[in-house]
């Protein structure tokens, strides 16, 4: 997803292997804000990108983010 909106992304491996999966919005120097979580529940794709969608579309509001309010449109685009 966040290739698809021409976000900045980083993928951290763990040596030790860890069941939660979890997704953080990151701004400048602000603190990363989590916006998704998983127990590997048996979710789809699908269900991960339109739950990250979702959070990423609330936050496009907050005025800290107004990065995200000039892709809110591309945001709900992508399901």
């Amino acid at each position: 997803m966040a290739t698809l909106l021409k976000l900045n992304f980083e993928v951290v491996i763990f040596t030790e292997k860890f069941m939660p999966i979890y997704v953080y919005y990151k701004n400048g120097d602000d603190e990363p804000i989590p916006i998704y979580c998983s127990n590997n529940d048996g979710f789809s794709n699908d269900e991960v990108c339109a739950s990250l969608r979702n959070m990423m579309f609330v936050l496009s509001f907050h005025p800290k983010h107004s990065t995200l309010r000039h892709i809110r449109k591309e945001i709900m685009r992508f399901s």
